[in-house]
């Protein structure tokens, strides 16, 4: 009798309709390729998703990807996170807080009391914390370090360049202060970037001025195209508004096609606050699996 091979197990989640699978590999068994990627994200042929999360230990990504850096000392776990094109990158707000409600879902979490969740990620340490305590429901905070101002530039939408900033949050973003209405823009198509100042591709966020402590925002993402929200995006955006409008720090609710989450920029660095949501869990057939490359 031949043996079968069991299933390969994931799970979907999101955070403001910016939608993930989720491979549990605590142990780093799976071969993740760009093909394998693509394919679960793809909305026809696979589940669908902007980006998949793998969820590794570190110890066990560094063994066959030098990129994730050195394992730091109290940090288990990795965010391996990658586009929908295939591609790797650096860092994920949203992805973050969904990956940190699976790990809350296994029962993967730090133990003992006042035990600090800490996440590895290619742009860095991030502190994760809970509003309910155990990490079940209620939103997710994740500290995202300092984000980093950098030199002004343009995005073009259609033949017009809208003036903005870039601003690194462990991963490239070129935020957009406008008052030109966002539901006017096309952004089935990548935005015009400088591609000196952002060899890699860029994030871009396009975002309507500070007014009452909340901003609004669309978000073309590199390797994805829009999403209907963006982590990293809304820190970028919020650090822009606030700039724009003579402010260094504040606490800004940023409203996007995919829902609310909010924003701290202080002197220590920044937060993000929101929703993280997993919808189901099941198994992919393993020859479906064992097709792609």
């Amino acid at each position: 009798m031949r043996s079968v091979q069991p299933g390969i197990r994931f799970a979907k989640g999101h955070g403001t309709e910016n939608d993930f699978v989720l491979l549990p590999d605590p142990d780093g068994t799976l071969e993740l390729t760009a093909e394998r990627v693509a394919a679960l994200c793809d909305r026809r042929r696979g589940l669908g998703a902007d980006g998949v999360l793998r969820v590794i230990r570190w110890s066990a990504l560094i063994c066959g990807d030098p990129t994730a850096g050195a394992p730091q000392p109290g940090v288990e776990w990795f965010m391996d996170y990658h586009n929908a094109d295939g591609s790797v990158a650096e860092m994920c707000g949203n992805g973050v807080r969904v990956y940190a409600r699976y790990l809350a879902h296994r029962g993967w979490l730090p133990d003992g009391p006042g035990a600090e969740l800490k996440l590895g990620t290619r742009g860095g340490v991030r502190t994760v914390g809970f509003a309910d305590g155990d990490g079940h429901a209620g939103e997710v905070a994740v500290g995202m370090g300092p984000a980093q101002i950098g030199p002004a530039s343009t995005a073009t939408v259609d033949g017009h360049a809208f003036p903005g900033v870039a601003v690194d949050v462990g991963n490239p973003h070129l935020a957009c202060v406008t008052a030109v209405g966002l539901d006017s823009l096309d952004l089935t198509v990548p935005p015009g970037h400088d591609p000196a100042l952002f060899p890699h591709g860029v994030n871009v966020e396009f975002v309507t001025p500070l007014r009452g402590g909340q901003v609004t925002m669309r978000v073309h993402e590199r390797g994805v195209g829009e999403t209907r929200s963006c982590g990293t995006g809304t820190v970028a955006a919020v650090v822009a508004a606030l700039r724009q409008s003579g402010a260094d720090t504040g606490t800004v609710a940023v409203c996007t096609r995919g829902g609310r989450l909010r924003v701290t920029v202080d002197a220590d660095g920044t937060t993000l606050q929101g929703p993280a949501v997993l919808v189901g869990q099941g198994e992919l057939e393993r020859s479906w699996w064992d097709s792609l490359s």
